[in-house]
């Protein structure tokens, strides 16, 4: 399995494409605008067919591109059913936003649950909920690759805002604590903004989630 880095969109929030050639399969981690473009090519050079789209959360960012990469690729889409009315009527975030997004809404077509394990590219990934920044935002967990697709619940010294509507700092510290956290120290985390981290480096290091704090 290849991991594709792909920051896009107009605060380069990242996407992350994976890839295993040798089945012929991709999965999209997150859709910011203008990822199809930088996906073809990708998809095309190693005969790779996009056949899901999993979202971490319903904010503007993420899901820009959801109904584009969607009617070209087909691709089933995935993602929590407490963001449902971010992703479905993107249309509700204006105000917040305090601008007019112009962002297509996009059809779930299965919604995810804490738990579940879904099989993907020859793998198992897990799906852990970690509300806070908003209430649907999921991790994707890959035991064997040591991977963790955690959209913006945490990054690199830092955490997601809590200051967004449905947002809390309190249930964010806990979901990081509960959810990633308890990950293996040597998980890498990939965030929807920034650079990559470990699990471990945050639990030493993030100065907003203490690892011991409660």
């Amino acid at each position: 399995m290849k991991i594709h880095v792909l920051p896009s969109g107009p605060i380069q929030t990242v996407g992350y494409l994976l890839t295993d050639a040798s089945l012929g399969e991709a999965v999209l981690v997150d859709a910011p605008g203008g990822i199809l473009a930088k996906i073809q090519p990708v998809l095309a050079k190693e005969n790779c067919r996009l056949t899901e789209l999993w979202l971490t959360h319903g904010h503007w960012d993420h899901m820009q591109d959801a109904a584009e990469v969607k009617r070209v690729t087909g691709a089933l889409v995935r993602a929590h059913a407490a963001d449902r009315e971010l992703i479905e009527h993107p249309e509700a975030q204006e105000k917040f936003m305090g601008a007019r997004l112009g962002i297509a809404g996009v059809k779930v077509d299965a919604w995810l649950a804490p738990g579940e394990k879904l099989p993907a590219l020859g793998r198992e990934f897990e799906v852990r909920h970690v509300p806070g920044h908003c209430p649907g935002n999921v991790l994707f967990y890959q035991a064997a690759a040591k991977v963790a697709l955690v959209g913006d619940a945490l990054f690199h010294r830092g955490v997601g805002r809590w200051d967004l509507p449905d947002g809390s700092y309190e249930l964010l510290a806990r979901s990081i604590r509960e959810q990633i956290y308890t990950l293996p120290d040597d998980t890498v985390v990939l965030p929807g903004h920034g650079p990559r981290t470990t699990v471990g480096d945050e639990k030493a290091e993030n100065p907003y989630v203490a690892a011991g704090a409660r």
